[in-house]
């Protein structure tokens, strides 16, 4: 599954608006599988899998987004954080007796069909050193600034300054307006990141660039991450 897939982004943020109530679990399920094509977990349908989630105390679906050296929004044990980091991403099922990880792969039975499996693991607690939303939000611009200022001096081929996408990003019903705007922005900026070419740059401005999009990275991840956990952050302020 490549990172960029966004089945474990579309899990948490629909997954979530169903379990405050803003949308009915059908609609959380077809937006999922529109993301990936039909999804099992082990080999349960994504409806009931989420069904029987709840009925053991699922409280909240919380989206990881690590890369080598970078484990982020994963806490254990080791062979979930390995397959979430090959993955690129994955979910954590809050239950009340404990968490489960959630690793998407590609599901091909025969020659037609294609889907998505998502491996269930045992993950440990959730993390609490994960950025609130207005953090994310500020650690986001001030890397686009530092980023911007470190590629102006990098002189390369126009090729390789992809522009932003104009769509992508969005959340499910029930998220804050600035959530919206934060994984809208967010998402847009991984596109720009994955389309990034070092074609025709010397090895000092390759240096110079690679630091600027490793940092712009992590705060792109930073941001997708808070955003995706924001339809709960007015409830636990209260």
């Amino acid at each position: 599954m490549r990172p960029e897939s966004p089945v474990c982004p579309s899990l948490v943020a629909w997954g979530n608006a169903w379990l405050v109530g803003h949308v009915g679990l059908d609609e959380a399920a077809d937006h999922v599988e529109s993301a990936g094509g039909p999804t099992v977990a082990g080999e349960v349908p994504l409806r009931k899998y989420l069904a029987n989630l709840r009925a053991g105390g699922l409280r909240e679906l919380r989206l990881a987004l690590p890369a080598p050296g970078d484990p982020l929004g994963l806490s254990g044990p080791a062979s979930f954080n390995s397959a979430a980091i090959d993955a690129g991403q994955a979910v954590i099922a809050v239950l009340d007796d404990g968490n489960l990880g959630l690793v998407p792969a590609p599901d091909r039975r025969g020659s037609s069909y294609v889907g998505v499996r998502l491996d269930v693991h045992d993950s440990g607690p959730v993390r609490h050193d994960l950025p609130s939303l207005a953090e994310a939000e500020r650690e986001l611009s001030d890397a686009i600034r530092a980023a911007t200022e470190a590629l102006a001096s990098v002189e390369g081929p126009a090729k390789d300054r992809p522009e932003l996408g104009r769509q992508g990003g969005e959340l499910a019903p029930g998220y804050p307006a600035r959530a919206h705007r934060v994984s809208t922005l967010a998402t847009r900026l991984a596109a720009v990141l994955r389309h990034a070419d070092e074609r025709g740059l010397t090895t000092g401005q390759i240096a110079a660039r690679g630091a600027a999009l490793r940092e712009l990275d992590r705060a792109v991840r930073r941001a997708l991450v808070a955003a995706h956990h924001a339809i709960f952050e007015p409830l636990r302020n209260h």
